[in-house]
């Protein structure tokens, strides 16, 4: 490749860089972990669905890590549920890097993706306690409306079920 060229896999959004994630970058598994954790901790201990690192390996899911020069600062997974269906997964910014733009060049990249793969819906299901109301806020300002359940899951009154036209 030339100089200066990235691999067409690299997408970049200001000085955020979207790329395949590396489960087995050990910055990577630190992010998740602390992702992970906390989410689980605050939620009702049936009703937490935040996939940690064995789980993003599943084949019907896509996972990427967003970067600011060589440290991970977001992360995010697209899980296909059905042709005209995908699920936003794991999606967590590092707290340092929080109000920076990274979850939004996340989801936009998440989006772009589904689309290009022919869904036509992108659904997630997140926590309905206090400590994601930040999240509910920040997909609701991106489009995204409350929905009853969908796949495998089923109401919950710890879980607040979220969905996007995307056509």
């Amino acid at each position: 490749m030339g100089a200066g060229r990235r691999p067409h896999w690299v997408k970049v959004i200001a000085m955020i860089q979207i790329r395949p994630g590396n489960l087995s970058d050990p910055r990577v598994i630190e992010l998740l972990n602390t992702h992970v954790t906390r989410a689980r901790s605050e939620t009702g201990a049936d009703s937490a669905h935040a996939l940690d690192h064995d789980g993003l390996r599943s084949a019907d899911i896509t996972f990427w890590t967003a970067w600011i020069e060589e440290s991970v600062v977001g992360v995010a997974a697209l899980r296909r549920l059905s042709p005209d269906l995908g699920e936003i997964k794991s999606m967590h910014t590092a707290e340092a890097a929080r109000r920076k733009g990274v979850a939004s060049a996340l989801l936009h990249h998440l989006i772009e993706t589904a689309r290009a793969n022919g869904m036509t819906r992108l659904s997630l299901e997140t926590g309905s306690w206090p400590y994601f109301a930040p999240a509910r806020s920040f997909y609701a300002r991106h489009g995204f409306i409350e929905c009853g359940p969908f796949g495998e899951y089923a109401q919950d009154r710890n879980s607040v079920f979220m969905s996007l036209d995307i056509r």
